[in-house]
């Protein structure tokens, strides 16, 4: 999935941003990017179910070692 942020804007001035496609702890980054572009902070948050989640990168040699083993 590509990583995206997406922002709403209510007619109270409020803004809402959701993080998508970005595992783990990576999202606050793009959070904290937000809040210095448009010069705001966080007052409240909740995490999404792919806060808990982590990108998981094998090698193409872990792939081969674990077939030769078979």
């Amino acid at each position: 999935m590509e990583k995206r942020v997406r922002i709403e804007i209510g007619i109270d001035g409020k803004i809402k941003a959701e993080t998508l496609g970005i595992k783990g702890k990576k999202c606050l980054e793009f959070i904290q990017i937000l809040e210095q572009m448009l010069d705001a902070e966080t007052i409240d948050s909740e995490y999404t179910s792919e806060y808990l989640e982590t990108n998981v990168n094998i090698s193409e040699t872990v792939i081969q070692k674990l077939k030769e083993e078979r």
